[in-house]
């Protein structure tokens, strides 16, 4: 949403207050702003006076059709902004936070090794093509390997265009993402080969590939980005069709991709006697995050990584730990 005024009910000026203050510190607050504008809207219908508990719950009541996670976020948008108020105003509403919806329990990411992605590699190539999209093996391939190895964000692949592979340099331009952050991403060089390979079959079929075009394209109305759905919907087939499930046997998600990038890049430096601590801000940047906590979030302590740390443990400190001796009663 644009920083015009969005709101007008009796406590607009101190929501927009709260909106301008969070863009300003370079947050897109997207979500949260289509909250506080909900609920602005429902106070100014009402001809409520003010934001309190009785205008709190009656405004709560019109999101009951909606699962009680969203509902829950909702509530805590709301609750954020009167924290924020209180500042100023000691002696207004604050909702409590014990008496809102329990929390979705976090969805485990599923962890793709290079064996999954070589088999869905394949299995792309076998994809079908159709009139408004000559190229979908091609294209779905370049999709995978993209999220594989960069961990890109899937807004972020489909908004790449041309323009932002730099061949000579062999780098990608993320522009403009999330936490209004841009970015260049270092490519090896068969991640540049993949790219290089994937433009020179557009330009064989004459196809645009002009400065401007999507890189992930789709022919239908005149050659728009991939939308999500198109892709997840490809994905979704080659996850199928290769028998990959995660352990409650439901398929990935294309966000598993950038969890799998990040385990993946712990593992290699596990692996290879790097400074983990050293490489995590480096990650962090890499993958767009502000700072290297929101990584964390992506690492996920799965089965070769606990055994590379503990023989990288072993290795270093081993010679530290003395085995329990034998014969030796225990102490009363």
């Amino acid at each position: 949403m644009p920083n015009a005024r969005l709101f007008s009910s009796t406590v607009g000026p101190s929501l927009q207050a709260y909106v301008d203050l969070k863009r300003a510190l370079g947050r897109r607050f997207d979500a949260a702003t289509h909250t506080l504008v909900s609920m602005d809207r429902f106070l100014k219908a009402g001809k409520y006076k003010t934001l309190d508990s009785a205008s709190f719950e009656a405004w709560c009541r019109t999101h009951r059709g909606v699962a009680s996670g969203v509902r829950r976020a909702r509530m805590r948008d709301v609750r954020n902004f009167c924290l924020h108020r209180k500042r100023t105003e000691p002696d207004c509403f604050v909702p409590d936070l014990s008496t809102f919806p329990a929390q979705h329990q976090r969805i485990l990411p599923h962890i793709l090794s290079e064996t999954d992605v070589a088999r869905l590699l394949n299995a792309a190539a076998g994809l079908k093509r159709r009139g408004a999209a000559p190229l979908r093996p091609e294209v779905t391939r370049l999709a995978i390997v993209l999220l594989y190895t960069t961990g890109l964000r899937r807004g972020e692949l489909l908004n790449l265009t041309v323009r932002d592979y730099d061949s000579k340099e062999s780098t990608l331009h993320v522009r403009e993402t999330k936490f209004f952050k841009s970015r260049i991403l270092p490519l090896n060089a068969e991640i540049a080969e993949e790219i290089d390979r994937y433009l020179q079959a557009r330009a064989k079929r004459g196809l645009p590939t002009s400065p401007d075009t999507k890189m992930i394209r789709n022919m239908r109305q005149g050659g728009q980005s991939y939308k999500g759905p198109a892709l997840r919907s490809s994905i979704r087939l080659l996850l199928k069709e290769c028998h990959l499930a995660t352990a409650l046997g439901k398929l990935p998600r294309i966000h598993d991709f950038r969890h799998s990038f990040a385990v993946n890049a712990l593992l290699r430096w596990y692996r290879t006697g790097a400074d983990v601590g050293a490489m995590l801000p480096l990650l962090a940047t890499y993958m767009g995050h502000g700072t290297a906590a929101s990584t964390h979030y992506y690492l996920q302590f799965i089965e070769p990584l606990r055994t590379a740390a503990s023989d990288r443990f072993a290795k270093h400190y081993g010679a530290l730990v003395s085995p329990p001796q034998q014969g030796k009663g225990r102490r009363r």
